[in-house]
């Protein structure tokens, strides 16, 4: 079944909905208009929030097969042994009419709703995907993979193979778009944030440097500022204006006073999700193996900071993600297998969790059957771990190296002396 295009004035300014799962398979959420989608283990499944439906499924293992492998290089990358089928990452397309998904077998499987949904196409990627976007337009998807290239995929012709668009020198993590559709914005794992002009990749709009580790999550808050907010794994959460370059504030969320982070034995907070409300006034900020989401608000009036911490969700296990919906209520996905999902509402400028919601009820109720499919230590493993640069303390081992030398020298020294002293007596 084609895909028809759509128009770009009606999309362009809507944001696109793209969930970045890391690099390992682990589970996520997102929510577009009525639909919400979970990815667990080789599932991606779709459910109507409003509407007693039965919810879509798709199982990546039961997938179309590549009918030849292609040969491995050198050093492996492309291993000719399949994968595991597990979701790597997902999207929602700006309208809600389209996702997309991609996953360990290097599959790109392109989803459209009409009446109900169904797959459109399936494609190979180079490499395995990081992170997936939509275009304002929705005419392409692009995907963001572990060599650190971004490729093109038309929406309009969906059996057409992927064009390169870009690369980065390092392994690209993070992928968003503008809100007018112009720019791409992509981070990586050497601490930049690239924003490039989507018609020309080539020619780069500006850099975002200053954080300190690898940058693990975008987001472009909506509203008529070209503001960015990026997170990492140096524990920072800054706010740019991407066409620029300048920051215009940045967050210790290990300084935040609410902010309960379980000891570890380097005490390292890494930022895995960045997610805003719809109005853009409200920011959840979820970091990776830490029981809780801290909430901001973003203040566009010149006076007063403009990215300002709120109140901090305390929730009974560890998110596994989170999104805001439609109606500005935050959904979080967490480890558990008998209440995997939780809705934190807006209530006296405090965010509370709201049990009661029917949503909740009927989309619990969707997913409870396939949530089996995801191992608990697995779910809960940390995600970024291995990114973190490793520290060497080469200072200490040459200081005492150098110590070690200095009394070799001193002892050889005074031997001789000694041996000087015996000669003369001798004489």
């Amino acid at each position: 079944m084609g895909v028809a295009k759509l128009d770009p004035t009606s999309a362009s300014k809507q944001r696109t909905c793209g969930v970045a799962l890391g690099i390992t398979d682990m589970a996520a959420i997102g929510i577009r208009g009525e639909w919400m989608f979970l990815s667990c283990g080789t599932k991606l499944i779709a459910t109507h929030v409003k509407q007693d439906r039965k919810p879509f499924v798709f199982d990546c293992s039961t997938a179309k097969k590549r009918e030849h492998e292609p040969k491995a290089d050198e050093d492996g990358s492309l291993a000719g042994a399949p994968g595991s089928d597990m979701i790597l990452a997902f999207a929602i397309s700006p309208s809600g009419k389209l996702a997309a998904l991609t996953d360990d077998s290097k599959r790109l499987v392109l989803f459209e709703c009409q009446q109900c949904w169904q797959c459109v196409s399936t494609r190979w990627l180079a490499r395995r995907g990081t992170s997936l976007a939509f275009t304002g337009a929705e005419d392409e998807v692009l995907v963001a993979d572990k060599s650190g290239d971004v490729y093109s995929f038309s929406v309009i012709q969906p059996d057409r193979e992927g064009e390169l668009k870009m690369g980065h020198l390092s392994m690209v993590l993070a992928l968003t778009m503008s809100l007018d559709g112009k720019y791409i914005i992509t981070a990586d794992r050497d601490e930049k944030i690239r924003v490039s002009h989507l018609c020309s990749p080539y020619n780069i709009q500006s850099f975002c440097l200053g954080h300190k580790e690898f940058v693990s999550s975008l987001l472009v808050p909506s509203g008529e500022l070209p503001w960015l907010l990026s997170g990492s794994g140096d524990g920072t959460i800054k706010l740019w204006e991407y066409e620029t370059g300048q920051r215009l504030q940045s967050w210790d969320l290990k300084a935040l006073e609410e902010t309960s982070v379980e000891k570890s034995d380097d005490e390292r907070v890494t930022v895995c999700r960045i997610t805003g409300s719809p109005d853009g006034c409200h920011v959840a900020v979820q970091c990776d193996g830490v029981s809780s989401v801290q909430f901001f608000a973003l203040n566009r009036d010149d006076n007063g900071k403009k990215l300002a911490p709120r109140s901090r969700v305390a929730l009974p296990r560890r998110p596994l993600d989170a999104t805001f919906d439609p109606e500005g209520r935050l959904w979080v996905l967490m480890d558990s297998d008998e209440t995997p999902l939780q809705i934190c509402t807006l209530e006296q400028s405090a965010w509370k969790c709201d049990a009661a919601s029917p949503e909740l009820q009927r989309a619990t109720a969707a997913f409870l059957p396939h949530w089996e499919t995801v191992d608990g230590s697995a779910k809960a493993a940390r995600r970024f771990e291995h990114l973190h640069k490793a520290a060497f303390d080469n200072v200490a081992a040459y200081m005492e190296k150098k110590q070690q030398r200095l009394q070799e020298k001193q002892k050889t020294k005074t031997e001789h002396k000694d041996n000087r002293k015996k000669a003369r007596k001798v004489l």
